[in-house]
């Protein structure tokens, strides 16, 4: 594992475990995949909010909404929690589109 990015996958892992539902499997390899892309999605948003903003004619940056990088993960995440619905209930209520 890259040291460097330890922690998050560690905090994803944590997360998973955390909502994982009494009557669940803990070994489900989708659970894997899930703490994966919650993992890469709080990467993602790293490297977005440490990357210089493009700036536009009229000045303005790009969005984290605008960011393929960051759509793409939060996408990855949101199929990946439905794919495990069956074995996790989320702690909180999270909007995940508008």
């Amino acid at each position: 594992m890259n040291e460097r990015w330890s922690d998050v996958i560690t905090l994803a892992v944590s997360e998973v475990t955390a909502m994982l539902r009494e009557d669940a499997d803990p070994t489900d390899v989708r659970l894997d995949f899930l703490a994966a892309a919650i993992a890469n999605f709080k990467v993602q948003q790293i490297h977005a909010g440490s990357a210089k903003s493009d700036y536009s004619l009229y000045g303005k940056t790009r969005t984290d909404s605008e960011n393929p990088a960051v759509n793409a993960a939060r996408s990855l995440m949101r199929d990946y929690f439905q794919m495990c619905s069956d074995l996790i209930t989320p702690q909180t209520f999270v909007f995940m589109a508008v």
